[in-house]
């Protein structure tokens, strides 16, 4: 019982499950959205037809939005402080979701433009969240891997997406597709989220590193000792007052990232690329969408939402894979292999779509067609999980030295929302108008993510900060990004020997050199 206590009431669990629950709000909404786009009652009161543009629309301005707030955030968490910044985006996804909820309750007029108000509100926060809690996670834990922690932490995320979509069929089978609630508790239940973590972020301490960096000594030794005890405070305040002092001589604007001229360019292409291409693999799209995509194996409605809970549900297990690999096989290889992978099952999808939609007329049973179909998307969707949700986010805090750790995780933050921007955006329009075709796509752009991975994404599990950056110091020097042409291309893979000591290599740049 007493281990049970101390191992519930230790900081680092704490953190480690706010984090978690924080995480897990950007996969309840893909969930949340999947069949309110279908219900009945939601589509006549914002006005419109479920083929309707508009229907993707609403979706992906929330993106938009989260671009928005990672900016905002990330300025805010370095002025403020982490846990500042943290519950004003908490506090301000409360609010969206609340005016979501209202959107056409008890009027009709103006229904439409109250959900894009909500939409953008809580893409705010969340993306807000999204950009301050992996910086203020690496900042406050430096236990085992880098990927396995992020990794698990990832998996809440689809924990999220699980129990929005449980809800959704819930009620949605129990009240019907033509009542309001039907769409409306899903949306008023994801409360849950920023009202438990706003109750419990008191209990957190603020980031030691942001302390020092604010010359905020004593506070920093306070909350080391809270995190670590008396006796491993003074050396981790050792710690990061040289990290200090070594990173204050180097300052680092935006200005040195996005352009080419720029100190930190080859740095920011990665991350760029690396949102860009996860959001390729269609895995965004297939999230929100995902009952539409089993009908188009030729399920009908009811059965396409169950397969879609089993979907997610399968992606959650699986999930469990990308924590126990990314740190032995490393983030480049599950990327790559990850990427080719999904663009198979996404050729064989192809055929077998087209198949679905002319059962008929070649006397093929359907579900000898949407059965194996259906297995392939299961396999698909997991691929996705073990080798593309957390890697993305996990890059860039390997590659940025903390001077401009923040803007990097805000610039991750701001392309993640572009891109699945566009995606959603065009996805109902891309489904009415190619319909099975648009697996064939899905795939061409999973290899493009692929190749693009292969050749200029380097390794960064199993080494330090400091080996990580050596690598673009290199690069430099060699003219060229090509992996396989930087340092005889040793960061194709995870380092070998001596060298490869992944966890203990990767433990302390959390704290001193690589957890800003």
């Amino acid at each position: 019982m007493d281990y049970i206590k101390n191992t519930l009431m230790d900081k680092k669990s704490e953190i480690v499950l706010f984090s978690s629950t924080a995480i897990a709000l950007y996969g309840y909404d893909q969930g949340m959205m999947s069949l309110i786009n279908t219900n009945y009652d939601y589509l006549d009161t914002m006005g419109i037809a479920e083929e309707n543009p508009l229907v993707g629309v609403i979706v992906s301005v929330y993106y938009l939005g989260c671009a928005v707030g990672s900016i905002l955030a990330s300025y805010l968490a370095d002025k403020q402080g982490r846990k500042p910044s943290i519950f004003a985006c908490l506090a301000v996804t409360a609010i969206g979701n609340l005016f979501m909820f209202v959107a056409g309750l008890g009027y009709s007029q103006g229904a439409m433009t109250m959900m894009f108000l909500g939409r953008v509100i809580m893409g705010l926060g969340v993306g807000g969240i999204d950009a301050v809690i992996p910086v203020y996670s690496s900042e406050l834990n430096e236990e085992g891997g880098r990927g396995k922690a992020l990794a698990q932490e990832f998996q809440s995320n689809i924990f999220g997406l699980n129990m929005a979509f449980a809800i959704n069929l819930a009620v949605t089978n129990g009240l019907g597709k033509e009542n309001q609630w039907a769409w409306r508790i899903p949306i008023v239940a994801m409360q849950v989220y920023p009202v438990l973590l706003l109750s419990f972020i008191y209990r957190l301490p603020e980031s030691p590193r942001w302390f020092i960096f604010n010359d905020r000594e004593d506070d920093a030794h306070e909350a080391l000792v809270e995190i670590y005890g008396k006796d491993e405070a003074g050396g981790k305040l050792d710690e990061l007052k040289k990290a200090h002092d070594e990173e204050s001589s180097h300052s680092i604007g935006y200005s040195d990232m996005i352009f080419p001229s720029g100190k930190q360019y080859h740095e920011s292409i990665v991350t760029v690329m690396g949102q860009i291409n996860q959001a390729l693999t269609g895995y965004g799209a297939i999230s929100v969408y995902g009952p539409q995509i089993f009908e188009l194996l030729g399920f009908d409605v009811g059965t396409s939402e169950y397969l879609t809970q089993g979907n997610y549900i399968s992606y959650f297990f699986l999930m469990t894979f990308a924590w126990l690999l990314i740190d032995q096989v490393g983030r480049r290889f599950l990327m790559v292999t990850g990427a080719f992978g999904i663009a198979i099952c996404f050729v064989i999808l192809t055929v077998l779509g087209g198949l679905a939609s002319n059962c008929q007329q070649l006397r093929i049973p359907n579900l000898a067609v949407s059965i194996p179909g259906s297995i392939v998307l299961f396999v698909a969707t997991g691929l996705f999980g073990i080798g593309w949700l957390s890697q993305v986010w996990l890059i860039p805090t390997e590659i940025f030295p903390s001077t401009s750790r923040a803007q990097g995780a805000a610039i991750s933050v701001v392309i993640w929302g572009l891109a699945n921007f566009a995606v959603t955006l065009l996805t109902p329009i891309l489904f009415n108008n190619l319909h099975y075709w648009l697996f064939l796509v899905f795939a061409v752009t999973n290899l493009f993510a692929g190749w693009w991975t292969w050749a200029y994404s380097p390794e960064t599990g199993g080494r330090s900060f400091e080996a990580n950056q050596q690598f673009f110091s290199d690069s430099k020097e060699a003219r060229t990004w090509l992996v396989t042409r930087v340092t005889k291309g040793e960061f194709r893979h995870m380092p070998r020997g001596k060298e490869g000591d992944g966890v203990e290599d990767e433990r302390q740049p959390l704290l001193a050199a690589d957890g800003a």
